[in-house]
């Protein structure tokens, strides 16, 4: 009786845990708003679909919380300007309709030009 009791537990446990991690579907609007977690229960990556097609913003995140990834997406396909931040260096890339059109890799060292009044 004692090991099914514990095992009672332990499996409302495992459930009660499971159920925070799992991917979370809102609806807003004409959109779904999608959230998909890591283990620790930390957001991994947010968006929309629309139509059952991503669609606008989508957002990553490290498990330390940190954006690693912004995209843009219009009825599923990859559009506008896409940010890809890595260890040493932000990519801009650039989509339109699914096909790069251009690539900015951004480091550490660049120089930022500003007009000063």
């Amino acid at each position: 009786m004692k090991k099914a009791i514990l095992l009672a537990i332990l499996f409302i446990t495992a459930i009660g845990y499971s159920q925070d991690n799992t991917t979370t579907f809102e609806k807003e609007g004409d959109l779904v708003k999608a959230t998909y977690y890591y283990d620790n229960g930390d957001v991994k990556v947010q968006g929309y679909f629309k139509d059952k097609k991503l669609t606008g913003t989508w957002t990553s995140f490290d498990k330390q919380g940190n954006k690693t990834q912004i995209a843009q997406y219009n009825e599923g396909k990859k559009v506008g300007k896409w940010f890809v931040w890595g260890k040493e260096s932000l990519k801009e890339i650039t989509y339109n309709n699914n096909v790069v059109v251009s690539v900015n890799d951004w480091k550490a060292e660049s120089r930022l030009a500003y007009n000063k009044k």
